[in-house]
């Protein structure tokens, strides 16, 4: 990661710093002790949806190749990957090698992709483009505070767990900013009581004490707050889950984690991942090196988390984004700048999977937006929009959760 940070622009380091400043002045998970309602007892859990943001702006293009677009080798002619090095879907596009393990829920239909997405911010800024998609608007200008998956959960509405909306992050990202019970952790282990096992037990007993009597709201929610605790604490330690692949990574160990409290029943409805390197300015890589070893470590970990969970996957959604793509040509240093279009995944059994959404709109001069980028076909929201009405049951809310959004939506993910 050191190499990366030292190739990537100015920008994406600054934001990388924000968040490590951020995380290193505690924001804790425990503050959400007292901003919960709580589900009633005995509710079954529902559907979960999974938002994994890909920071610093993979490469489309080196990530579902355009093999058979003879302009793609003209632009990148270090960097293009042949038929012979992908693995072909159809005629035109093929996963880089380094996805393999996710062809077979590509083939089992388990998987959707979307090529060209992105959305209307044109400002190729890492920061402005994160903060369009995440806020779920066309432009980082717009006067929106608040994330477009906190807008869910509060139309949404009804009751909610202490682990109902949790980021594995340093910070909470602005796609929850404005939900008042999300947590934000790196760890599962952070939601713990402080000090050892013994001295979490006997403060576990006493905070009982004092909670157990009381009909209050703050009661209710320090009784359910020290059941997730318990929850948490019972939780096996990710290496106990490594039969089902994860590989040793944060992305890994974030997406076991996440898993383990989808098996455990703690009411997670909405978990928010990330994982960052993508600004890929310089020394790429083609079939192997930067690009390729960040695929590797998301195919294997979505794998892992899709084989752990098994039959639970048909309630479970998993979207992968970006802020935005790269340039269709290779630069100097045999990297790539910021772009525009990009790709997205859907992931779940039930999905519409095993094909390619979205208009190509071609590599041919005439069809780059300037200053030479892949055109954006189809918004983000297009996709977003049809993951919660088909997957999530909230057809009804799309209003409020991507207000002044209006335009079509894709069959990719029939309920």
């Amino acid at each position: 990661m050191e190499i990366m940070m030292e190739y990537s622009c100015e920008g994406y380091r600054k934001l990388s710093r924000r968040a490590l400043f951020a995380g290193a002045m505690g924001l804790c998970a425990t503050r959400a002790l007292t901003q919960v309602a709580f589900r009633k007892d005995g509710e079954k859990d529902g559907r979960v949806l999974v938002f994994l943001f890909l920071r610093g702006g993979c490469d489309g293009l080196n990530t579902i190749v355009p093999y058979g677009d003879d302009a793609y080798h003209r632009l990148r002619p270090s960097l293009a990957l042949r038929k012979q090095d992908v693995l072909p879907l159809d005629d035109r596009f093929g996963m880089h090698p380094a996805l393999r393990s996710l062809l077979p829920l590509y083939q089992e239909g388990d998987m959707a992709i979307v090529h060209a997405v992105g959305s209307q911010d044109r400002s190729r800024s890492h920061f402005e483009a994160m903060s369009a998609i995440e806020r779920g608007v066309a432009y980082a200008g717009e006067p929106v505070s608040n994330g477009w998956v906190a807008r869910y959960l509060a139309a949404k509405g009804g009751t909610q767990d202490p682990l109902q909306a949790l980021a594995f992050a340093p910070v909470l990202p602005d796609s929850l900013k404005g939900s008042t019970g999300a947590l934000a952790l790196e760890d599962l282990k952070q939601y713990r009581l402080a000090g050892g096992s013994e001295g979490r037990r006997r403060l576990h007993e006493s905070l009982w004490k004092l909670y157990q009597q009381g009909d209050d709201r703050f009661s209710v929610a320090g009784r359910q707050t020290l059941k997730a605790l318990e929850i948490v604490e019972r939780l096996p330690d990710v290496t106990e889950v490594n039969r089902h692949g994860y590989p040793a990574s944060d992305l890994g160990k974030a997406l076991a984690q996440t898993a383990l409290l989808i098996e455990s029943g703690v009411g997670l409805e909405v978990a928010c991942l990330e994982k960052g390197g993508w600004d890929t300015h310089v020394a790429q890589g083609a079939t192997e090196g930067w690009h390729a070893s960040l695929l590797t470590d998301l195919a294997d970990s979505l794998a892992a988390f899709s084989n752990h969970l098994g039959k639970e996957m048909e309630r479970v959604t998993v979207v992968v984004a970006t802020e935005f793509g790269r340039r269709a040509y290779e630069n100097a240093g045999l990297g790539t700048d910021h772009g525009r279009g990009s790709v997205l995944f859907v992931l779940g059994k039930g999905v519409a999977g095993g094909r390619i959404y979205g208009e190509w709109p071609g590599l041919e001069p005439e069809a780059l937006e300037e200053p030479g980028d892949l055109r954006v076909t189809t918004d983000y929201r297009a996709v977003l929009s049809s993951v919660l009405a088909a997957r999530m049951g909230a057809e009804a809310l799309l209003p409020e959760v991507f207000p002044g959004y209006s335009g079509a939506r894709l069959a990719l993910a029939p309920a």
